[in-house]
């Protein structure tokens, strides 16, 4: 697996599924909330399947 997932998306994704865990452990939300799981596994993996999927890449290029 390479990385696809790059450093403001991969924040912005563990940001938003830490904040939807919490909404649905605590009520807020629902169980729905627990999607969150998704974008948090993603961002701390680095890796999206239907970015990659799609050949999309936000990760910086290296040289």
């Amino acid at each position: 697996m390479t990385r696809n997932v790059g450093g403001i998306d991969r924040m912005l994704r563990i940001t938003v599924g830490a904040a939807l865990l919490v909404a649905a452990a605590t009520g807020t939300l629902g169980l729905w909330a627990y999607v969150g799981v998704v974008p948090l596994l993603t961002g701390l993996m680095g890796w999206c399947p239907p970015y990659a999927l799609l050949g999309f890449n936000t990760c910086a290029l290296k040289k």
